[in-house]
C-alpha cells in the first residue's frame, strides 16, 4: 500500500478511492429491487417508474452503498498490508477528479501495538493457604440460623439483636428537617441499617419509654443537607422483640435442602460449600497478583480509540447502575477523566492477555468452560437447571469462557514464577470482621 502514512507510534492514514460507476451500478440494482414493493399515489404497486423510485429513495440508497463500498475498500487495503486495526477508522473526504469518476477519502486509524513482556522467571507470587475448619462450619450454620429466625415480644429493655418498633422525630436548630421523622419504624439493633450513633441510643429502652439525644451526621453522609450537621432526636419505643433461632435439627436441615434431615450431612454440605468458595477466593487472589505482575512487566502503547471506547462503556455502566437504584445523572456529573485511569488499565491488561493467549495457544477449551459452569451450579438447589440456563444464552456462556481464558493465563504465569503459599485465616480470606 504505497499511500500508507505513519502519523505516530500507532496512528496510520491511507487514501481510498471508490469508482462511482461501480457505486451507481449497485444503486440501480437496489432501486430495482425496491421498485417491486414501492407504493406511490397514482401508481399500482410495483408499477412506479424508476425515475420516481430514484427521487424517493435514491439519496438514501446511494449513501448506503457508498458507505459499504468505502468500508470494503478500507478493509481490503489493510488486509493487503496485514494491519490489525484498533477501534473504528475516521473517514474524511478528499478532492477527487473533475470528471467525478471516483470519490476519494482518507482513513485515519490506529493499529494494535506490540506488547513487550519482560522475563517472569525469578519472580515470586503469594498465594493464600486456607483450611476450612469446624469453627468455620459452625459459624456459618449460626449465620443460617439467624437468617431463619423469628421474633417474640418481650417485656424488657432492648439490647443488641432485638427487633424494635419505635417513633422518632428529629430537629436541627430546633426545626424539623426532611427525612427526620417516622412512625412505627422497625429495625434490628446492631445490623447497621441505621447510623451507629442512632442505633446505640435504641439500646436500653423498654416499650413506652422515651429518649432524647444529640448526634452528628457523618461528613460524607449521602443527604448533603445533613452531612456534618448536629441534630436532636426524640425516640418513643413501642415494641421490643427478641430473636428466636431455630434448633439445628432434622427440620432445620430439611429447610436447607437436606432431604432426609441428616444433620451430619448438613455439616458436610456446609463445609463443601465453604471449601468451594474458599477455592474461588484463593484463585481470585492469585489472579489479582498475576495480573498486577503482568502489568508491571509489560510495555505497551495504548490505542486511544480503545481507551475512549472503554471510557464510554464504563460511563454507560455507571449511568445504568445509578438509574437502576432510582438516582439521576446530571449533565457533567460523570466526566471522562473519572474513568480514564481504570479504562487505561483495562485496555492495557486486555492487550497483554491477548498477546499471551495468542503466543502460547491458551484459548479456553469447551471442557474447561463446562467445568466452570458445573462448579458455579453446585451452589444452587437444582444444578442442572443452572447449567441449562448458562448454555441457553451465548452471552452468559461467554462470561465464563472469558473466566476460563483468564484462568489459563494465570496458570501460565504460575508456571513461569515461584509461588509462595502464605497461611491465611478463613474469615480474613472471606473479608469477615474478626
Amino acid at each position: 500500500m504505497s499511500n500508507l502514512e505513519v502519523l505516530g507510534a500507532l496512528e496510520r492514514r491511507i487514501e481510498l478511492a471508490v469508482p462511482m460507476a461501480a457505486v451507481e451500478t449497485e444503486v440501480q440494482a437496489r432501486l430495482k429491487r425496491l421498485a417491486k414493493n414501492v407504493k406511490a399515489p397514482g401508481f399500482r404497486p410495483g408499477k412506479v417508474p424508476m425515475s420516481h423510485v430514484d427521487k424517493m429513495h435514491g439519496s438514501g440508497v446511494r449513501q448506503e452503498v457508498l458507505g459499504e463500498s468505502l468500508q470494503k475498500s478500507f478493509y481490503q487495503a489493510i488486509s493487503t498490508q496485514q494491519l490489525k486495526v484498533a477501534g473504528m477508522p475516521r473517514f474524511e473526504p478528499k478532492e477527487g477528479p473533475e470528471d467525478g469518476s471516483e470519490i476519494r477519502f482518507s482513513a485515519t486509524f490506529e493499529v494494535y501495538p506490540e506488547v513487550k513482556l519482560a522475563e517472569l522467571t525469578g519472580t515470586t507470587l503469594k498465594r493464600p493457604a486456607v483450611t476450612v475448619g469446624k469453627s468455620n462450619v459452625e459459624a456459618t450454620i449460626e449465620i443460617l440460623r439467624k437468617q431463619r429466625r423469628d421474633f417474640a415480644k418481650v417485656d424488657r429493655a432492648s439490647q443488641k439483636d432485638d427487633l424494635v418498633k419505635f417513633d422518632f422525630k428529629g430537629t436541627m436548630d430546633g426545626e424539623p428537617f426532611q427525612g427526620g421523622d417516622a412512625d412505627d419504624f422497625v429495625t434490628v439493633i446492631g445490623e447497621g441499617r441505621m447510623l451507629k450513633d442512632f442505633e446505640d441510643n435504641l439500646v436500653g429502652l423498654s416499650a413506652s419509654e422515651n429518649r432524647g439525644f444529640d448526634m452528628v451526621f457523618p461528613a460524607d453522609y449521602t443527604a448533603a443537607h445533613l452531612a456534618g450537621k448536629t441534630v436532636h432526636f426524640d425516640v418513643s419505643m413501642k415494641e421490643v422483640s427478641e430473636p428466636k433461632l431455630p434448633e439445628v435439627d432434622a427440620e432445620f436441615a430439611k429447610s436447607l435442602g437436606i432431604s432426609d434431615g441428616d444433620v451430619a450431612k448438613l455439616h458436610e454440605e456446609v463445609k463443601s460449600n465453604l471449601e468451594r468458595e474458599a477455592k474461588r477466593r484463593v484463585q481470585s487472589k492469585l489472579k489479582e497478583a498475576a495480573m498486577e505482575l503482568l502489568l508491571s512487566k509489560a510495555k505497551v502503547d495504548l490505542p486511544q480509540s480503545l481507551v475512549d471506547s472503554e471510557i464510554e462503556r464504563l460511563r454507560n455502566q455507571m449511568v445504568s447502575d445509578i438509574q437502576s437504584r432510582g438516582g439521576q445523572v446530571k449533565e457533567g456529573m460523570l466526566s471522562a477523566d473519572i474513568f480514564r485511569e481504570p479504562a487505561e488499565r483495562r485496555v492495557r491488561l486486555g492487550l497483554i492477555i491477548a498477546e499471551i493467549v495468542e503466543a502460547n495457544n491458551l484459548t479456553a477449551k469447551p471442557e474447561q468452560v463446562r467445568a466452570l459452569v458445573e462448579d458455579y451450579a453446585q451452589g444452587y438447589e437444582d444444578p442442572q437447571e443452572v447449567v441449562q440456563w448458562y448454555y441457553q444464552d451465548p452471552q452468559r456462556l461467554q462470561q465464563l469462557e472469558s473466566l476460563a481464558l483468564e484462568d489459563n493465563v494465570v496458570a501460565w504465569v504460575v508456571s513461569q514464577v515461584q509461588v509462595s503459599d502464605e497461611p491465611l485465616e478463613f474469615d480474613e480470606l472471606m473479608g469477615r470482621a474478626a
